[in-house]
């Protein structure tokens, strides 16, 4: 074998044209997505200074917005080009109205397309949120000596078994990397036994234990809390296919023994709307659905929650919010949103995303895991008022002392400005 195909880059650019021609169909099918996934979205840079952060989806990007507000505080030349793999994340931003804030969709890991985007922003830095490490993209700005700056960096021991069998891949990926913040001690372990140079990884830093969160819209919230009294309204929050059917069936069956039960079901992707509504009527349950513009009746004990932008509104309205993706492998979502709004947490086995505040919060009883619907029915049932004021106030007190760690943003912000400031002083002295 030739060195050339020995070398791991080579033989994912291989696989990249390989399944290119899929892609290219999606494109097709999604005609006003294609120029931003290509490259091409957006007006490009409009002079200052321009910052590249992506993040994946609403979740990384919630948890970006004060280090992102930071940023811009600090350096009042600065403009930031987000981006991101979803068009729900690319509206999240949007709603921000940031005035030096531009978002379009991250170009796909083509080295064509991605030269094309760079000639558009001429980004003078890259911050990654969490996971979003891509080979080429990676490469190409090394080589364009831009430093590459990981905040909330996760590495899950699973993760990082199927990362060791691609040594030459991950190294290389981490190799282009300047500054690395982990969002726990595990991780921050895990990556510099994967590659990643010990002087490079900067303390450990969650952006998710000071989460931003918004209060409830006045009046949609009166008129709704009037129809969801809170001891009885549980949510399901940010749910994955495969658990709806598990929820809905422990429902079904705490409902017939506490009629005065109410569902919110609050699926992670609005799309699956359809979808969901199909398996609450499969469950023989009356609903009404949001995005339709219904308001629950007497007689309808589950509202389906197909909208964007309003989970601080549901968390306001339930005593008790089951969290999504982890009764299914997702890793699990936050805990400290439904912790902020005082409502009581269940979830299932799967948090490696949070697995340190989640083991915080069973081990203080601030928390219940659930294995499946026998497990779920049996809280439906027997948590009230009193016991999910329990369960909250434990939360507040695990939660002071996770955001009290999180003081470490502003420090963490200054050491991403500091290895900015420095690779544009480089450039502007290419002797240096």
């Amino acid at each position: 074998m030739t060195q050339q195909a020995a070398d791991p880059v080579f033989l994912y650019r291989v696989l990249l044209t390989l399944v290119a021609p899929v892609l290219l169909v999606r494109l097709a099918r999604e005609p006003k997505l294609a120029p931003e996934r290509l490259g091409l979205g957006g007006a490009g840079h409009r002079g200052g200074r321009m910052i590249w952060l992506h993040a994946a989806s609403n979740g990384e990007l919630t948890s970006a917005r004060g280090l992102i507000g930071q940023l811009l505080a600090q350096r009042p030349e600065a403009r930031l080009i987000v981006t991101c793999n979803t068009t729900t994340g690319r509206a999240l931003v949007k709603g921000w109205g940031l005035g030096r804030v531009s978002v379009v969709l991250a170009p796909l890991d083509y080295r064509w397309a991605l030269r094309l985007f760079l000639r558009r922003w001429s980004p003078g830095a890259l911050i990654v949120i969490e996971n979003e490490l891509w080979p080429n993209r990676l490469s190409l700005l090394a080589a364009r000596g831009v430093p590459v700056l990981v905040v909330g960096a996760r590495m899950s021991e699973r993760s990082a078994a199927r990362w060791r069998r691609l040594p030459g891949l991950v190294s290389t990926m981490l190799g282009t990397v300047s500054y690395l913040s982990a969002q726990d001690a595990g991780s921050r372990g895990r990556l510099i036994g994967l590659g990643l140079d010990p002087s490079r990884a900067g303390p450990v830093v969650d952006l998710k234990a000071a989460p931003a969160t918004v209060g409830m819209p006045p009046r949609t919230g009166e008129r709704l809390s009037a129809l969801f009294p809170r001891a009885s309204t549980v949510l399901a929050a940010s749910t994955h296919e495969g658990e709806e059917e598990i929820i809905l069936d422990a429902f079904a069956r705490a409902f017939r023994n506490r009629p005065e039960l109410r569902l919110i079901l609050a699926p992670r992707h609005a799309r699956r709307g359809p979808e969901v509504a199909r398996r609450i009527a499969a469950a023989g349950l009356a609903f009404t659905t949001r995005s339709a513009g219904e308001d629950p009746g007497a007689d309808t004990p589950v509202y389906l929650a197909d909208t964007m932008g309003e989970m601080a509104l549901w968390y306001a309205l339930a005593g008790a919010c089951f969290v999504g993706g982890s009764l299914v492998e997702k890793g699990g979502h936050t805990p400290y949103e439904p912790a902020a709004f005082g409502s009581a947490i269940l979830h299932g086995p799967h948090v490696a995303n949070f697995a340190g505040i989640y083991a915080a919060l069973d081990a203080a009883g601030a928390a219940r895991h659930v294995r499946g619907a026998a497990d779920l029915c049996a809280l439906f049932q027997t948590l009230g008022a009193e016991d999910q004021r329990a369960m909250a106030d434990r939360a507040t007190a695990v939660m002071a002392d996770k955001q009290a760690d999180a003081a470490g943003v502003a420090p963490l912000v200054d050491a991403l400005i500091g290895h900015i400031d420095a690779a544009s002083k480089k450039k502007e002295r290419p002797d240096a």
